[in-house]
């Protein structure tokens, strides 16, 4: 099983799970994080470590996002490897928690 970044991640962009991912898994898009789950190995690390909540095990994504498990896959082949905590994007704190992001997602 892998971890997946969800909707919620969408335009806030933090960072906080990168750090303690011990096999730099996560990539970095524009406005947006992404598991890679060929690199996940389920260690629970980085879930706790999400400041708005948006990251899942696989078999627990909410319900209507299931789609971010293969958008997640799909990304991590083309974004960069992030291992080092940045600040958040700046209007962050504008749209954490706001529902029906994917819209908004840079690729």
């Amino acid at each position: 099983m892998t971890f997946v970044v969800t909707d919620n991640c969408i335009k806030c962009k933090y960072t906080d799970c990168v750090e303690v991912c011990p096999v730099d898994a996560f990539h970095e898009g524009p406005n947006f994080l992404v598991i890679n789950p060929d690199e996940c190995i389920d260690c629970t690390l980085c879930e706790p470590e999400c400041p708005i909540n948006a990251i899942y095990p696989e078999d627990d994504v909410p319900a209507g996002q299931e789609s971010f498990v293969a958008l997640n896959a799909e990304l991590a082949k083309d974004w960069p490897v992030i291992t080092e905590r940045k600040d958040g994007l700046p209007d962050a704190k504008d749209w954490e928690n706001k529902p029906g992001k994917l819209e908004h997602l840079q690729r």
